[in-house]
């Protein structure tokens, strides 16, 4: 049983590799022979395509994904682009891996109209696709014909609407709310922003005056939210589609000399998310739990390789993370 990872940083990749396979190979030599062999003779090849491994998000996806592979005796290949953002890039691993007779797909699209081709070139090598955390695009994918085995993921527009709960119970009603918004027309970032302005419209006294999107990226969020500082000084509450964004956006914040002035709220709850909450540099984030997305993920795949009834969605729990439970 093996466990591969690899990026378009080869350097990152390397580092990574020899540590997680030897845990994976420690943790599966009881299951190998309950699963059915790859193409090649071997166990089953699995392939988790991610968008990027350049974030604590998918990294803890990662770590979930491997941990399944180990129990069941999964040939677990795991790879990414280097930047959430290259839709390109993506689409060419998961030709890619199909070509070298993986019998399923976990995939987190990195464009949910854009991934669909890839999909559709999956299901003419039947191979049974497990999509995570971010859907397809419905009208896409049925115009193409898409099938998949399965969707795990958060509800995103309910974490946006308990972001925007959280918001107006501080602010108490009354606050001037930018908002950072990840990629244009991606799934995950669109419905966590439906739900926010949702959870906000019957609050007159919190008003959104300024809304961008910042890709999903730290240097972005840094630089998108200055910007917005500038061009309205009266910002006192921020709501950020990822914690990535939102981490960049306290840096903003320092550099302008207004920090502890500004409520910030993100959303994934990483480590260093955590750790601003306890600083008191954020006020919270709504959490999902990717490694439960991995672990199912990778669970699903093994059933529908079996030929075996797979749960067609799986809802991974959100919670909201403050000061008050972040320990």
């Amino acid at each position: 049983m093996r466990i591969r990872v690899f990026a378009a940083s080869a350097a990152f990749a390397f580092s990574r590799v020899l540590p997680v396979a030897a845990f994976a190979f420690i943790g599966s030599l009881a299951a190998c022979n309950r699963s059915p062999a790859n193409k090649t003779g071997g166990p089953p090849r699995v392939a988790l395509v991610l968008k990027t491994l350049n974030s604590p998000f998918f990294n803890d996806m990662q770590r979930g994904a491997q941990a399944a592979a180990a129990r069941l005796g999964v040939d677990l290949v795991v790879q990414a682009a280097e930047r959430e953002v290259d839709v390109d890039r993506q689409m060419q691993i998961v030709e890619n891996v199909l070509q070298t007779g993986v019998l399923a797909l976990c995939l987190t699209p990195a464009g949910s109209r854009e991934l669909v081709p890839a999909v559709v070139k999956a299901n003419r090598s039947n191979v049974p696709v497990v999509i995570v955390d971010t859907r397809l695009d419905p009208a896409a994918a049925n115009e193409a014909g898409v099938k998949t085995a399965s969707f795990i993921g958060s509800d995103n527009y309910e974490g946006g609407r308990i972001a925007a709960r959280f918001i107006v119970e501080q602010s108490r009603g009354s606050a001037k709310v930018a908002v950072l918004e990840g990629i244009p027309g991606h799934e995950t970032g669109d419905s966590r922003l439906r739900g926010f302005r949702d959870g906000i419209k019957d609050t007159p006294g919190v008003r959104i005056v300024a809304s961008q999107p910042a890709n999903w990226e730290r240097d972005q969020g840094f630089n998108v939210f200055q910007n917005m500082l500038q061009a309205h000084p009266e910002i006192d509450t921020l709501f950020a589609c990822n914690d990535m964004m939102a981490l960049g956006a306290t840096e903003a914040i320092r550099a302008a000399g207004k920090a502890g002035s500004i409520r910030i709220v993100g959303f994934d709850a990483v480590e260093d998310a955590r750790k601003a909450i306890r600083e008191g540099t954020m006020a919270g984030s709504v959490a999902q739990f990717p490694d439960e997305m991995g672990r199912i993920a990778v669970e699903h795949a093994v059933h529908a390789i079996k030929g075996e009834a797979v749960v067609p969605e799986t809802k991974v729990r959100i919670e909201l993370i403050t000061r008050e439970n972040v320990k």
